[in-house]
């Protein structure tokens, strides 16, 4: 079920409008469609993105994960791996694909382990969040949930505000969840905050259920996408969607600016200029 690259990067370049998805009757049902978007901005070094990509690669073929897709009322999961920077910048990896097996799940994690991309620059969740949610209505997949899974170094600073991103995909019953990478051993040390698993629940996620597995060191990363895969493809099934948008979530007063990325961005931009 490959697409060349230059879809999404077309998909981006437009800025398409979210819509709630139209129901397919001739769509092959699965329990989940997951979308895993994976941070490759600049400020990640080389052996980060390589540690990075065999994590997933590891979960994704780990037993704990294979039990929860079996244990599931389909028994299948259709999943994407997309990587992510600034606002034009989005990669699709591996293409939607139906994972019911062992050998679904090898042959999705090879590419993903085989892959040696480079980083790609700025920070725009808000770009990921938006292209990503389009991306859905693109598979041939009908799930009992949609789940976007967002990894990210830094706090978005490119592409429009995160949480009206946010607050978009969510009105589409589709869940956020957050995987914010607090490992400072990086090269973007000036980009990102120290709260940053913080600003993960106030500004990034959303919808039923929705969490943040915060890494603080890469020794972790395997284990926290292992943990977040099982809760994700486990998780509680929602109703069935409708074909009309969905009220947003109502949420508490914000904890956190989510504004800091961009007033750090304009803060080096401005000493950088004459």
């Amino acid at each position: 079920m490959w697409r060349p690259l230059v879809l999404l990067a077309a998909m981006s370049l437009a800025a398409p409008a979210l819509a709630q998805e139209p129901w397919n009757p001739d769509a092959i049902e699965v329990d989940v469609e997951l979308l895993l978007l994976v941070d490759v901005s600049r400020s990640m070094s080389e052996r980060e993105l390589e540690i990075q990509r065999r994590g997933y690669a590891e979960a994704l073929v780990s037993s704990d994960v294979l039990a929860a897709i079996n244990s599931g009322m389909l028994g299948s999961v259709a999943i994407a791996y997309v990587e992510w920077a600034g606002r034009t910048s989005h990669r699709i990896v591996q293409d939607w694909a139906i994972i019911r097996t062992r050998e679904d799940a090898e042959a999705f994690a090879d590419v993903i382990a085989l892959t040696h991309s480079p980083g790609m620059r700025r920070t725009s969740i808000s770009s990921a969040l938006t292209v990503g949610a389009d991306y859905f209505a693109q598979n041939d997949f009908a799930g009992l949930r949609r789940v976007i899974d967002v990894s990210g170094d830094g706090p978005n600073n490119d592409g429009g505000p995160v949480i009206m991103a946010r607050d978009a995909v969510v009105a589409q019953g589709i869940t956020i969840n957050g995987l914010p990478l607090m490992t400072r051993d990086g090269m973007g040390g000036m980009w990102t905050i120290d709260n940053l698993d913080q600003y993960y629940r106030d500004c990034v996620i959303g919808g039923p259920g929705a969490f943040v597995v915060p890494v603080l060191d890469w020794s972790e990363f395997a284990a926290a996408v292992r943990k977040k895969l099982v809760l994700e493809i486990a998780g509680p099934v929602q109703p069935p969607r409708i074909d009309r948008p969905v009220a947003p979530q109502v949420r508490p007063a914000q904890a956190s600016d989510c504004l800091i990325g961009e007033k750090i961005w304009d803060r080096y931009r401005d000493n950088w200029e004459p």
